[in-house]
């Protein structure tokens, strides 16, 4: 199951609510007709509010998603051929389940494709559900600025199930994971907090949203979403049509 941007919880307040009102509807009115009437009407808003809205472009615009997701390309965090046929461009959170669930997929496609594809990660913390997600995403770019962003990406992932659970326990757990890599923590708990690192988390996050991103993870394949894999064949599979005959 994929994280959303609208957690599942605010469905169901949304859903008890609406109940109530219903119901006191009918005791006011009773009368069917109206009360299902009400029904449609307020799971219609519920379905038009939970729904994450692509963006769009009007054909009158010079910008595209091949631009947007090209733009700060050259502050990303990349790792394959960047020459490669095979462009990767993955939205995630570190503390969501189902990027947890893709990162050892994505690991083993990277290795098996190796020089033919190339893999951009981006931030998209679903703050709103994930309350840690924006410390982990801080601290792959502050120890990204030490050279081990790939590193403490790994780790986090690594580690998902140690550090997502106990919000108050997260800090202290990833600064053991910069001490175990043998980070400057001092300078790491700097860059942690600088406006810069917080700036470079923010726009991955709003690249995202301007592209459409309403789940974690996303990915973009040569400039055009693709369909979540259900497994490694699949995924797989994807890559190999995008090659070509030369796969």
């Amino acid at each position: 199951r994929l994280c959303s941007r609208v957690s599942t919880a605010h469905f169901l307040v949304l859903l008890f609510l609406s109940v109530c009102g219903i119901l006191q509807t009918m005791k006011k009115y009773k009368d069917v007709i109206v009360a299902v009437a009400l029904i449609g009407i307020i799971v219609a808003a519920i379905v038009f509010a939970t729904t994450p809205k692509k963006a769009t472009i009007d054909s009158g615009q010079t910008a595209s998603l091949g631009n947007i997701l090209q733009s700060g390309t050259a502050n990303a965090w990349m790792k394959g051929n960047p020459s490669a046929l095979v462009m990767l461009v993955e939205y995630s959170d570190f503390q969501c389940p189902a990027c947890g669930s893709y990162y050892p997929i994505v690991k083993r496609i990277m290795a098996e494709f190796g020089d033919r594809i190339n893999l951009t990660y981006r931030h998209f913390p679903l703050r709103r559900i994930h309350e840690s997600a924006d410390l982990a995403a801080r601290a792959s770019e502050a120890a990204g600025n030490q050279g081990k962003f790939w590193e403490m990406h790994d780790m986090l992932f690594e580690n998902q199930a140690r550090w997502t659970f106990i919000p108050m326990a997260a800090g202290t757990a990833i600064e053991g994971y910069a001490k175990s890599l043998g980070l400057d923590i001092d300078a790491f708990k700097k860059d942690l907090n600088s406006k810069e690192t917080r700036d470079k988390v923010e726009k991955d996050y709003q690249s995202g949203v301007t592209a459409g991103v309403g789940h974690t993870p996303t990915f973009f394949i040569n400039g055009k979403e693709m369909p979540n894999p259900r497994s490694y064949d699949e995924f797989k599979n994807t890559i190999n049509q995008a090659l070509g005959p030369q796969s």
